[in-house]
């Protein structure tokens, strides 16, 4: 399985299925950022809100498929800052329920963290809901906590949950 890095147009193109996968991702109980029952409209204009940083640079966005539907996705937030250019955050790592347990997550982690040393980035850094399965994903995949921040997030159900931070140094310091 490879991911696919997608430009403006295709993302656009794309967003009806990002947003199909988004809405089974919060329906599934993962705090991305969204409160249940997520709305396809919601998701779908929330998607091609992301157009207008991808094509600024400002975000990177993948995607997996199988059988010509997305399965997964994974962002990177660039850096915008001159005090902050060696850096950036993986966001939105995301496998569709029924395509778990395949790799893909790991497809999609290692896509984002090969892209992000070849672009001359050299630390990267996320959050994730505290005791979430994606934590097994981020330690197994080399990464470093680096503390927990109580009440950050509300889950899909509204409930504050803590949130872990993570970060891993993919190049050798600037």
């Amino acid at each position: 399985m490879t991911a696919t890095r997608l430009d403006a147009p295709r993302l656009a193109d794309a967003a009806g299925e990002l947003a199909d996968l988004l809405t089974d991702t919060v329906r599934g109980g993962a705090s991305v950022g969204f409160l249940a029952p997520l709305d396809r409209a919601e998701a779908l204009a929330w998607w091609r809100s992301r157009a207008d940083a991808v094509a600024a640079g400002g975000l990177a966005v993948w995607v997996t498929r199988e059988d010509g539907r997305v399965t997964g996705t994974v962002g990177l937030v660039l850096p915008d800052k001159p005090n902050s250019r060696h850096r950036a955050e993986l966001v939105k790592l995301m496998v569709h329920p029924r395509a778990r347990g395949r790799g893909l997550g790991r497809t999609l982690l290692d896509t984002a963290e090969r892209a992000a040393a070849a672009a001359g980035i050299t630390l990267l850094h996320l959050d994730t809901e505290t005791d979430s399965p994606a934590e097994h994903l981020y330690r197994s995949a080399g990464w470093t906590r680096a503390g927990v921040i109580p009440d950050y997030a509300a889950n899909p159900d509204g409930v504050l949950r803590p949130t872990t931070l993570y970060f891993k140094h993919v190049g050798p310091p600037g």
